[in-house]
């Protein structure tokens, strides 16, 4: 499996680039599930006559300067903050309302990034309580779909959506059942199947540290962004 497994863009960039935000999520993302049973630069050499009082005003100018290249620039993402294991994630605009997604970058046993996970809560009256994106490579065999299990229940089935030159896209619904299993789980399990080894999956450990705090936070700053 590790042939198959590249390094992923980050899943709300992905979002962002294939016109996948909040609007867009809230439209059409309930897509219900189905069971399944289971090197340091060189420092300049100083003058040979430096001046006596020599000015002082370079290192904060410098300073200044390396803050401002750190700051996102416009369709940028960026880590809001940090709950457990999962990243508060949002998109710089041009206005500051930045829509943010909660995420998590799954890897297989050997460290490897396989896939990504990101979702958001919708607003009432919507098909699902939450959106929700999944993003595999593009090797993944898309008929068996995405199997995803929180502690022992049952495992449910989501089908994925397209393909894009960065890999394989399950546009998901979850249902508030399935959100409130995330809130009280230990940890989810999620299985793909890589396309040359078809009898086979690759079982992927989704920590749910940290999530409830994560998903309500998240939903708080879109919230703000809905009211304003």
């Amino acid at each position: 499996m590790t042939d198959m497994m590249t390094p992923l863009r980050p899943a709300l960039a992905l979002a962002l680039a294939l016109g996948l935000g909040l609007p867009a999520m809230a439209q059409d993302a309930a897509a219900p599930a189905t069971t399944e049973t289971p090197a340091p630069a060189a420092t300049p050499e100083a003058p040979a006559q430096a001046p006596a009082e020599a000015p002082a005003a370079e290192a904060p100018a410098a300073a200044e300067t390396e803050a401002a290249d750190a700051v996102p620039g416009i369709g940028e993402a960026y880590t809001e903050a940090t709950h457990g294991d999962w990243e508060q994630r949002c998109v710089r605009t041009e206005d500051g309302s930045d829509p943010c997604q909660l995420y998590q970058l799954l890897k297989d046993q050997d460290g490897n990034p396989v896939a990504e996970f990101s979702l958001f809560g919708l607003p009432e009256g919507e098909q699902a309580a939450a959106g929700g994106t999944i993003m595999t490579p593009l090797e993944t065999l898309l008929p068996e779909a995405i199997l995803m299990q929180v502690d022992t229940g049952e495992a449910k089935r989501y089908a994925f959506t397209f393909c894009a030159p960065i890999g394989c896209v399950a546009r998901v619904g979850f249902t508030d059942a399935e959100i409130a299993s995330f809130k009280k789980g230990n940890k989810a399990t999620m299985a793909i199947t890589p396309m040359a080894a078809p009898d086979r999956k690759v079982q992927l450990n989704v920590s749910l540290k940290g999530f409830t705090a994560g998903y309500d936070a998240v939903n708080a700053a879109n919230a703000d962004l809905a009211a304003n």
